[in-house]
């Protein structure tokens, strides 16, 4: 068994695998390590989206005025006394820790790994939700405080990933692995949202939502510290076949990069790189403005509380966990089975995405009955998936090495819809009731729409950057091949 960082030899077939006490590998550890590293990336994400959910959906019941029997009184129990302000500034304030450690956080994976950056991120995050009860019975400023530092935290988990993308994921397989580790952001908003329910119909008080989802964060790190390694090389029980796949497909090892120093003024330069940023704002200001806005659109608009509906509030993140799940593995068959060029595999997935989110963006300031409103929520939605199988994993494609840096700077952008879109949208809309003014909030989300397609279909690139290149003195593909000719 190799040490701690040590790349192993190459040698022997998947069916000739022996541990050191000469014993056939188990069928467990014949499983590709790979895809455990997919699966636990997609509970880790499960957990980051219920972690940043939970006070959405708690605030509700903390605010409540109960009424409970107190043998034969009825007792009143005052909620939190929370003005609409105070509780705006307690939701939002997550994305102001957020955005501050995107880029330090794709920093630091690319530097030293992101197996604990990534697990550390939600960790932390777990034990301050774990303490959210007691700091709520304190006063808000210190909720408020404890929220700021939960998105800091949260801000470097995205990052982290492609890191770990970068040493694990086959250049034909990195799609399906990450767009499968994405969809379970959607995937967790929707357990969070019918766990939470259940508590609340079972009579548990809104503190449950906050120990349930802080206890599982926990016992999820407990489980990927165990079992996920920084790097194939470094894992005890991966066979050296799929450890040859990996290693010969990606063409360098982490140890062969990790003294590179990121050629920042060459990825600034890069109109790969703004490309990609382009799409990942245009996306999350459409996804926050149809998920933040359309509730209200439809309740003082269309006379429909979707709140009254409660699987119709889950629907739009189920479809698109599922469309983002399956994109990626569509998109590395049509690479691989039809050979389809990945920069038009990258370009048809979003620019397509954004076109139709585009059409149905604006179908729904026109739109005279709820249905119609919800069909075109879910549709966009939906479509928006594709999206995340062409510009979300595209970081791999033009430099592998510092996606982690570069999915740092497209968040860092992409965080701010979150903070301006509804803040803009309380300026354009002063009248609730009026379908023209939501229109222009539509609109303003259809044009964005278009220009980062339009960004993203002239700029996106398909291939490794020039600046991204090993040089000299690098083991290349050619000389990876020829060693393991020489095995």
């Amino acid at each position: 068994m190799a040490e701690e960082g040590e790349r192993r030899p190459i040698t022997g077939s998947a069916e000739e695998h022996h541990d050191l006490c000469g014993r056939k590998v188990s069928l467990l550890h014949k499983f590709p390590k790979r895809y455990i590293v997919g699966i636990m990336a997609f509970f880790g994400f499960c957990n980051i989206y219920a972690l940043r959910a939970n006070l959405s959906i708690a605030i509700v019941a903390m605010v409540a005025r109960y009424k409970t029997e107190n043998g034969t009184q009825t007792v009143v129990q005052e909620g939190f006394h929370w003005s609409t302000r105070d509780q705006g500034l307690l939701l939002g304030s997550f994305f102001y820790g957020y955005i501050f450690t995107q880029l330090p956080g794709g920093f630091l994976a690319n530097r030293f790994g992101g197996k604990f950056l990534f697990g550390g991120g939600i960790f932390i995050t777990a034990v301050l939700t774990l303490l959210t009860p007691f700091c709520a019975q304190e006063n808000i400023s210190l909720l408020i405080v404890i929220r700021v530092i939960e998105g800091f935290c949260e801000g470097v988990t995205y990052p982290s990933i492609h890191a770990i993308w970068a040493k694990w994921a086959h250049p034909m397989e990195k799609t399906t692995l990450a767009t499968f580790a994405f969809s379970g952001s959607y995937i967790g908003t929707v357990i969070a949202m019918l766990l939470s329910g259940w508590l609340f119909a079972d009579g548990f008080k809104w503190p449950s939502v906050f120990y349930l989802f802080g206890g599982l964060a926990v016992l999820w790190f407990v489980i990927w510290c165990f079992v996920i390694s920084e790097s194939p090389a470094k894992h005890s029980t991966i066979t050296n076949a799929e450890l040859e796949y990996i290693q010969s497909g990606i063409g360098y090892t982490d140890e062969q990069t990790q003294s590179m120093v990121p050629p920042w003024c060459d990825m600034l330069k890069s109109p790969a790189v703004w490309a990609i940023v382009a799409a990942h704002f245009a996306e999350n200001w459409g996804f926050y403005t149809w998920l933040t806005e359309l509730p209200t659109f439809m309740k003082n608009g269309l006379s429909f509380d979707i709140g009254k509906a409660g699987y119709l509030s889950a629907l739009p993140y189920t479809v698109m966990g599922i469309v983002v799940m399956t994109c990626g593995l569509l998109a590395d068959c049509l690479r691989k089975k039809l050979e389809v060029n990945t920069q038009l595999i990258r370009k048809l997935f979003c620019c397509g995405a954004f076109v139709s989110q585009m059409i149905f963006m604006v179908a729904a300031g026109y739109v005279m009955t709820a249905p119609a409103a919800i069909t075109c929520l879910t549709i966009a939605v939906g479509l928006g998936g594709f999206a995340w199988g062409g510009f979300s994993v595209n970081h791999l494609d033009i430099a592998p090495q510092y996606a982690s840096i570069l999915m740092g700077i497209s968040n860092t952008f992409a965080t701010i819809p979150g903070i301006v879109s509804p803040a803009l949208t309380g300026v354009i809309v002063t009248d609730q009731t009026d379908r023209g003014q939501w229109r222009i909030v539509f609109y303003l989300a259809a044009a964005i729409y278009l220009v980062g397609a339009v960004i993203f279909g002239i700029f996106a690139s398909g291939y490794k950057q020039k600046w991204a290149e090993v040089p000299t003195g690098y083991l290349s593909q050619s000389d990876i091949n020829s060693q393991k000719d020489d095995l």
